[in-house]
């Protein structure tokens, strides 16, 4: 199958054009002459519209998560109302939005009223709708749901929003106190610290071994700070391409969900968005294994990935969901028990979303505990690197006075 681009007259004497998948232009011109449509042309999308690498990306618009969640709630909300979808679609095309937006909405409409499925025309946009946005609607479309289906679409997103600025949230905190608390210390040691060299090099005071080391880092931090910051960078450069590799990325993922306060939230978080999204798909119609498939990319660490991959085989087999996922010991035993009940009950779809809402609260407990336990980590680490530094500078004021004493 290949994308054409087509234009035609409408029954109303109305020029259409827009892009239909078929395997030929001659399917093109049969299902446009189905639809009361007069064909006029019909070509390979891509046929004269060859550009440049640094063209295309210039002109590939991408939505943000809160363009697309408003966009599927105000569809949603117009196509409940009663209107049709190519109307609905031009309504929110006038709504304020960025330029970008209003390309893809127009380009959507476009395709839609040129006999294109709203799933079809929203795959043709560049990857600015994920595979679950897209199969979702598909599901809503045979269903003859489609109203349903993007409330419930809309309800999964804003959830999953929510899950993500969760996090977010309880990180800034931490965050801003550890740039506080380096800042402080780079001050300290860089500015302060090398005050105090000339003024026992002239009292000719004999210098500890910690105070020798804590001016010789004084020192290097005032006079080669570039040197740090080379290191930084070089050592950010090392770290992303270690991590793009994927066995050692999978090894990595693997030994940070064994840690006992990050590893449990990651792992909770991800447990609540393989569930959310499983059991909308699911709920939509979507069979279990497609679901699966498109499931495992919501996933953000590749251990956990792994084990889906793996449970989906099992389930081709004919396994159980829960038993499956059970097998690679990398999922929370609540989790597992509860999708098991779902599947004895025949109510997986709802179970699925119960065990999503259950570990949503699990997430922002152990959120909780994070912070509960990092900000005092950090203060302590703070007040010891401070009383060291201290310790170093007073040692040789101890030395002098009693020498002079």
């Amino acid at each position: 199958m290949a994308m054409f681009r087509y234009k035609a007259i409408s029954a109303a004497g109305d020029m259409i054009d827009g892009q239909m998948e078929a395997a030929s232009a001659d399917e093109v011109i049969v299902r446009l002459q189905d639809a009361g449509n007069v064909p006029v042309e019909a070509k390979p999308a891509d046929a004269g519209e060859r550009k440049g690498l640094f063209a295309s990306i210039g002109q590939r618009a991408v939505l943000s998560q809160n363009q697309i969640l408003q966009f599927t709630q105000q569809l949603a909300t117009l196509l409940g109302a009663g209107q049709p979808l190519d109307r609905a679609l031009q309504i929110l095309l006038d709504l304020p939005e960025s330029e970008g937006a209003k390309k893809i909405i127009e380009r959507i409409r476009d395709a839609v009223r040129g006999g294109s499925s709203l799933s079809t025309a929203l795959e043709q946009q560049h990857g600015a709708f994920s595979r679950l946005y897209i199969n979702m609607v598909r599901a809503g479309e045979v269903g003859g749901s489609l109203d349903d289906t993007l409330k419930r679409l809309a309800d999964y997103l804003e959830r999953s929003k929510a899950l993500k600025e969760s996090f977010i949230n309880a990180m800034i905190y931490p965050a801003i106190l550890v740039i506080m608390v380096v800042l402080s210390l780079v001050i300290l040691m860089a500015w302060v610290v090398p005050q105090f060299v000339p003024l026992f090099d002239d009292m000719g005071v004999e210098l500890t071994l910690l105070t020798q080391v804590v001016f010789g880092v004084g020192n290097l931090m005032r006079d080669g700070w570039w040197m740090f910051v080379i290191v930084a960078v070089v050592g950010a450069w090392l770290l992303q391409r270690q991590l793009s590799d994927p066995e050692r990325r999978l090894r990595f993922d693997t030994w940070i969900l064994k840690r006992k306060l990050i590893g449990g939230v990651l792992q909770r978080m991800d447990t609540a968005r393989l569930a959310r999204t499983l059991g909308t798909l699911v709920h939509n119609g979507v069979p279990l294994l497609s679901a699966i498939s498109i499931g495992r990319n919501v996933l953000g660490n590749t251990a956990l990935a792994k084990a889906v991959d793996e449970a989906a085989e099992d389930v081709k087999t004919g396994g159980g969901l829960a038993s499956a996922l059970s097998r690679s010991k990398q999922f929370p035993r609540l989790a597992l028990q509860m999708i098991q009940v779902g599947e004895e009950s025949g109510a997986l779809d709802e179970m699925l979303i119960k065990v999503a809402d259950t570990f949503d609260v699990e997430v922002k407990n152990g959120l909780d505990r994070l912070l509960a336990a990092l900000v005092p980590i950090i203060i302590i680490i703070m007040a010891f690197t401070v009383a060291l530094i201290m310790l170093a500078i007073l040692i040789p004021i101890f030395d002098l006075t009693n020498a002079v004493g």
